[in-house]
């Protein structure tokens, strides 16, 4: 039955016998998890990753396209999609690889999924970031490299650092706090720092996986873990609000989630348990107005960061742009002369 409709279909597209009768298989990703349907997969379709505007993808083969149009094979049946419907679409590797090492980070193409699985998945990988004068968030980018990510407003001025990670225990999470934490980079501008663990200290740490800032939209769904106020794996949800909110000469992502005090440097999540930002204000006085900084600036200030290394022997160091000269005064009126008597 499935052959008869396959080549049904493929008739009614105009396609030959060869293609309809291997017809391929692919995965459909929704909210709930991931549906896999189709027979053996077909060398001679074009294999690809489609990303919907209602937030689905649709992992296939492309069997034919037009201006208008993109024919999906589902292998029981072809899908014709309207390509103002569709945001992305990648091909070859790109689609078929679910996650990516990048230098100290790991990049994902992951599915989405519940929040409650979401966080149980990636809330070993959120740490609690302390100082002397206070405490914030992080999150761990590279579980064997050591590298944990935070604002560095949590950590300024500061050089006695303490991490508090968690690690699985049977069924239970166990906590552990970790001292001599060292700082690899700052960034005032941008408000990241990145930290390194002691190397006896990283066996069994999880990390998480960044995504792309560039690809949220407003009415997504994300969310938040972080120790507010202290109360450590605290998980809040929302939307995004807002995809670029200028302030001080960057954007940021504006969100639905309640972020307080101590929720900064933690990770925001989209529904995937990809980090696209990195959680760092909100407006006091305020619900639901919190800020992330996008991923896509942490990507960057990683990928350079030999230019922000941390020298614990120069506090000066990086570069301090000096105020301009103060504009001359005019020179005050001369007193008026009295007349000659």
């Amino acid at each position: 039955m499935q052959r008869l409709l396959a080549a049904a279909m493929a008739a009614a597209l105009g396609l030959g016998a060869a293609e309809s009768d291997a017809p391929g298989r692919v995965e459909v990703r929704v909210d709930g998890g991931t549906v896999a349907a189709g027979a053996a997969e077909s060398d001679a379709p074009e294999r690809v990753e489609v990303k919907l505007r209602g937030g689905c993808t649709v992992v296939a083969d492309i069997v034919k396209e037009s201006a208008e149009t993109l024919y999906l094979d589902l292998g029981f049946t072809v899908l014709a999609v309207p390509r103002k419907e569709v945001l992305q679409v990648s091909a070859g590797e790109e689609a078929a690889a679910a996650t990516v090492r990048k230098d100290i980070f790991f990049v994902g193409n992951l599915a989405p999924g519940p929040i409650k699985r979401k966080a149980e998945e990636f809330g070993e990988a959120v740490v609690r970031v302390g100082t002397p004068r206070g405490q914030g968030s992080g999150f761990i980018i590279d579980a064997e490299g050591g590298y944990v990510i935070t604002n560095h407003h949590v950590i300024a001025e500061e050089r006695k650092i303490h991490v508090t990670v968690f690690r699985r225990d049977g069924q239970e999470l166990a906590r552990e706090t970790i001292g001599d934490v060292e700082i690899a980079a700052l960034n005032e501008t941008l408000d990241i720092a990145l930290l390194r663990l002691p190397a006896d200290k990283r066996a069994g740490l999880k990390h998480v996986y960044l995504g792309d800032s560039a690809q949220a939209a407003v009415g997504d769904a994300v969310f938040a873990i972080g120790s507010p106020l202290g109360l450590e794996r605290s998980v809040s949800e929302g939307i995004i609000s807002m995809r670029n909110r200028p302030f001080d000469g960057l954007v940021y992502l504006q969100t639905t989630a309640a972020i307080n005090p101590g929720n900064s440097g933690g990770p925001l999540f989209n529904e995937r348990g990809e980090v696209i930002g990195i959680t760092n204000m909100k407006v006091m006085y305020g619900e639901g107005l919190g800020f992330a900084i996008p991923v896509d600036y942490l990507k960057d200030f990683l990928q350079n960061r030999d230019a922000f290394v941390f020298d614990k022997d120069n506090p000066n160091t990086g570069w301090r742009y000096l105020p301009p000269p103060p504009k001359p005064r005019a020179a005050p009126p001369a007193p008026p002369k009295e007349n000659a008597k």
